[in-house]
């Protein structure tokens, strides 16, 4: 049964992208054709699509469904640089033209983790790209790295961004990377590491979930341990193959707790505080959860990659909302993973096998 949101005052929470040279001497009938069509893409310019980022239009899907009040509406969804409206410069054009490629190949192929920088702008990872982007909305820049310094990513799962520093956990390394925006390598963690899988900063402490390791390690900014949490079980503040964590405004660290079916709450240095949620197939419950984000009334986000939507509960527990289902439409998911919340109230989820992040927004009235 779904309920509707208990509206209370927001809290500010800010979770916290040549052309070919022609050859000189004859050129061929079919080569000077070429060489004018660019010269006219130079000189002139050509058309091309140059889609605004994705906003708010009339008859999008909206939850709960009428009559009752609205509280999250679809807004849209990112697939590639021109959903955020950056289109090729000329030279890039051109260089499509002569060699064939197109912006597609920055597309995204299967998003996976997210996060917001004191921006607002978007970090998301690709696992199959083996990439990292990032969307700068103000600039329309669709950013993207392959490497951390000179080591080339091979499964990039977890990203955070802030002040020009990204961290990105790469689970088949066993690393965590700290980068700068022109890809410099600033550290790399690996043990006590063992399979990193989800990150989330809070204040000057940077939390990294590790699957294999079934803990919390929390690390300051320079890459120093400075303590852990959790051990493999299923009792309060034991995991079994956590793969996501967030904080709150009150410095909470929530943990995905997947293989347990539960998401555990855990105050700023790791002690057990709350949990909620268990296995099951009806509102409230999880089957496969992944990723999980927190708005600025305090309400909890947790994506299912099984039910292929994602619900919203109290910090209690108590449940909210759920919304989505399987398919290929606005609000429909494949594999739903990360999630990522803005303090505008613009909510973001990773739709895996969609190829695409999904946008909503938070619609109640303070």
């Amino acid at each position: 049964m779904q309920r509707t949101f208990e509206l209370k005052e927001p809290r500010l929470h800010v979770n916290a992208l040549a052309v070919t040279r022609l050859g000189t001497g004859r050129v061929t009938k079919g080569r000077s054709v070429r060489a004018a069509v660019i010269l006219a893409v130079l000189i002139g310019g050509c058309a091309s699509p140059n889609r605004q980022p994705a906003v708010e239009r009339q008859g999008n899907p909206v939850w709960p469904p009428p009559p009752e009040q609205p509280r999250v509406a679809y807004i849209g969804a990112l697939h590639e640089p021109r959903d955020i409206g950056q289109s090729p410069s000329l030279w890039a054009r051109a260089g499509h033209w002569l060699t064939g490629g197109t912006t597609e190949n920055l597309a995204l192929q299967k998003p996976f983790g997210l996060a917001l920088d004191e921006l607002g702008n978007l970090c998301i990872t690709d696992t199959a790209a083996k990439r990292v982007y990032y969307c700068d909305f103000a600039r329309k820049h669709w950013h993207h790295y392959e490497t951390a310094g000179q080591t080339r990513f091979v499964s990039p799962v977890a990203v955070a961004r802030r002040n020009g520093t990204f961290y990105v956990a790469d689970s088949e390394f066993g690393k965590v990377f700290a980068f700068r925006d022109d890809g410099k390598l600033v550290w790399s963690l690996d043990a006590p590491l063992r399979r990193p899988a989800g990150l989330a900063l809070a204040g000057d402490a940077l939390g990294v979930v590790d699957s294999q390791a079934h803990s919390v390690f929390v690390f300051d900014l320079q890459g120093k341990l400075r303590f852990q949490f959790g051990k493999r079980g299923v009792g309060p503040g034991e995991f079994n193959f956590p793969t996501h964590i967030t904080t709150d405004n009150h410095g909470h660290w929530l943990v995905n707790d997947a293989m347990n079916c539960r998401v555990q709450v855990f105050d700023s240095q790791g002690q057990f505080v709350s949990q909620f949620g268990s296995n099951g197939d009806t509102s409230g419950h999880f089957s496969r959860p992944k990723g999980v984000a927190v708005d600025a009334f305090g309400h909890v986000y947790v994506a299912d990659a099984v039910f292929d939507n994602f619900q919203i509960f109290e910090l209690t527990g108590q449940f909210l909302l759920n919304i989505g289902e399987t398919g290929t439409g606005p609000g429909q998911f494949g594999l739903p993973a990360g999630i990522a919340i803005g303090s505008d109230g613009r909510i973001y989820v990773a739709d895996s096998y969609n190829h695409r992040v999904q946008i909503f927004k938070y619609t109640g009235q303070p």
